[in-house]
Formats: C-alpha cells, sequence, structure tokens
C-alpha cells in the first residue's frame, strides 16, 4: 500500500472527481503545462513525498483547483489507500 502526503491524498481524493480522471491523466495534463517530462512513477514519488519538484507541484494544484500545499503537506506521511 502507498503512504501518501496530506498533499498527495487530495490530489488522489480530486482524481476521484466528479468528473472522474486517472493519475496518467494528470500526468499528461501537468507536462503538457510544465514542458517537463511527468510519468506516473515520477507522479507517485511527488504523491508519497520522496520528490518535492515545485514547479510539477504548482501545475497540478492549478490543473486540479487545489491550495497551493505546505511543506509539511508535501513530507508528512500520514495517509494510507
Amino acid at each position: 500500500m502507498a503512504e501518501y502526503t496530506p498533499f498527495g491524498f487530495s490530489v488522489k481524493t480530486k482524481l476521484l472527481g466528479p468528473p472522474a480522471y486517472t493519475q496518467e491523466w494528470l500526468c499528461n495534463a501537468t507536462a503538457k503545462d510544465t514542458g517537463l517530462k511527468v510519468d506516473s512513477a515520477y507522479m507517485s514519488k511527488i504523491l508519497t513525498g520522496q520528490r518535492t519538484p515545485r514547479k510539477v507541484i504548482l501545475s497540478i494544484c492549478k490543473i486540479l483547483d487545489l491550495p497551493e500545499p505546505t511543506q509539511d503537506d508535501l513530507l508528512a506521511r500520514k495517509q494510507t489507500i
């Protein structure tokens, strides 16, 4: 089971919808918005706090209409799915 950060949990919850989206859709939308390669493995590392790329995180927030996370939201592993 993956242990998501509070930010990762918020992202996964938002993807459930409505409308429902997949993590792959978010990867593609983020890559298009940032111009960076964002694949599913990299996205998983972001959602579990193993990576914290500011540009990608801000793009995710913009795409999903989420507030900008705090440092604690990005690193603290609290939520298990």
